[in-house]
């Protein structure tokens, strides 16, 4: 099986974070094929920059047609539908993923994401997911994607303080990471909060696979045709 992972901002070494996440996660038997776009907004960030990636991101599927699955590995969903539209394979969003795998292990969660200007687009998803309902609120960091490569402690000790309200305010029974650049720090919050901390790249990942063992294609039948 190839599973090709698609980070549609032009960061390299996010790319290279993303690439370590989906091997991890994968299948042994799985061919893990990370990439980025080559023209487009270094990181995303809100409406203006979801629109710009679109045509990069396309590009980076257009060269892999051989691809068993897709992951696009931004939690906006960026593009998603449009790349459903060129290929059969099943195409998974990182944010799509995350919010059913926590629905499925939670009554009800909380995201931690990046900057609030992402707010509006990431709660329009989950109402068009049909999962607003269990998620009780988006809460932003006010982090920027490009800092989450930096490594640094008050980075880390911002999500941390998110993820502590969430849990005292908000009474999240989990936490999905809203954004690809948090993908490595999953298991550490995991093991620190006491409660599942979801990261997209990895469910993205193991769903992709699910969808390809089960036979499953993306339809055709009207709106990707």
């Amino acid at each position: 099986m190839k599973l090709l992972v698609v980070n549609p901002n032009t960061t390299v070494s996010m790319t290279r974070k993303i690439e370590a996440a989906a091997r991890t996660a994968a299948h042994p038997g799985t061919e893990i094929v990370a990439t980025n776009s080559r023209n487009g907004p270094p990181s995303i960030q809100g409406y203006l920059d979801v629109s710009t990636c679109v045509p990069g991101l396309l590009d980076a599927v257009a060269a892999h047609p051989d691809a068993d699955a897709i992951v696009v590995a931004c939690f906006d969903d960026t593009g998603v539908d449009a790349v459903r539209c060129v290929t059969t394979a099943p195409v998974i969003g990182v944010g799509e993923a995350a919010y059913h795998a926590a629905a499925m292990i939670s009554p009800k969660f909380s995201v931690i994401t990046t900057l609030s200007r992402s707010l509006a687009g990431l709660e329009a998803n989950l109402m068009r997911y049909g999962l607003d309902r269990r998620c009780v609120r988006v809460r932003a960091t006010d982090v920027p994607v490009l800092k989450l490569e930096e490594n640094d402690p008050q980075t880390i000790d911002k999500i941390r303080a998110e993820i502590r309200e969430a849990i005292d305010k908000d009474r999240a029974e989990a936490i999905v990471l809203g954004c690809a650049g948090m993908t490595d720090l999953m298991s550490n919050l995991s093991e620190e909060f006491g409660l599942p901390v979801v990261d997209g790249v990895t469910c993205a990942v193991t769903f992709a696979e699910a969808l390809v063992k089960a036979k499953l294609s993306t339809s055709k039948s009207c709106s990707y045709a």
